[in-house]
């Protein structure tokens, strides 16, 4: 099999989300009051050095706003991964996969969307709460969206990462990202912030250059690989996700 470098990914060759996310620890997760401004925001972050964005579908438009921000590129010429989040039915994951999502989103299990994920080659973050919810998605993909973070708090990551020692967990809600050091050092693979980044752009960009996470996973010092093994069991089958619009069958 082969890995997949978090850093790879120009703007014609794809990277997988799993690694793209172990690298930026920070997903900014983007409900705005329609498409107009959810473009302009992830315009924003682009610039700024993110590189992977969640959109959701509690935007009006959403469709539309995938559709235009799938193509773009970061600051660094590398292929931004767009996703959706706050996929909940079959309908808005086919939606979301045919704007050109990268990946999917949700805040609890869903069924539905684990199947048309899994039919289409698909990546699928999905949500849970319980240990069992967060072991379920663990098994399907290789990762889990912890949801509501901030009820657990890193504690309950830390208890989570010991029995799942290979998953991408990816805590979202009620977090600061002044807080993002401390779930990353129980274990999260990178937090989904939803309010609380800055506006201005050099603040902006010095988060994402150093979100103050310390190391990489693969750095010195660091805690393990970028992607830890059970998670790259799901990168090949799931490339396709990512894959530029032509290539998609």
């Amino acid at each position: 099999m082969s890995t997949v470098s978090p850093m790879s990914g120009t703007a014609g060759t794809p990277a997988h989300p799993y690694a793209v996310l172990a690298a930026q620890r920070l997903l900014p997760v983007l409900r705005n009051a329609d498409a107009d401004e959810a473009v302009r925001a992830a315009t924003h972050l682009l610039a700024a050095g993110c590189r992977a964005v969640e959109l959701t579908t509690s935007t009006p438009g959403w469709p539309g706003a995938v559709a235009r921000t799938a193509g773009l590129v970061d600051v660094h010429g590398r292929r931004a991964l767009i996703g959706l989040g706050t996929v909940t039915t079959a309908a808005q994951a086919a939606a979301a996969l045919d704007a050109g999502a990268a990946f999917l989103v949700s805040p609890y299990p869903a069924p539905e969307v684990r199947e048309v994920a899994g039919r289409r080659g698909a990546v699928f973050i999905e949500g849970g709460f319980t240990p069992a919810e967060i072991a379920s998605a663990v098994r399907a993909a290789g990762a889990a969206k912890v949801f509501p973070a901030h009820v657990g708090g890193p504690r309950f990551v830390r208890s989570l990462r010991a029995v799942l020692p290979g998953a991408v967990l990816v805590p979202t809600g009620g977090i600061r990202p002044d807080e993002v050091p401390d779930w990353i050092a129980a274990g999260a693979t990178a937090v989904g912030i939803g309010d609380g980044l800055p506006d201005d752009p050099a603040e902006l960009a010095a988060l994402f250059a150093d979100p103050a996470c310390g190391p990489g996973r693969d750095a010195p010092g660091g805690r393990g690989p970028a992607v830890r093994p059970a998670a790259q069991a799901a990168i090949q089958p799931a490339d396709r996700a990512v894959a530029a619009p032509e290539q998609r069958p």
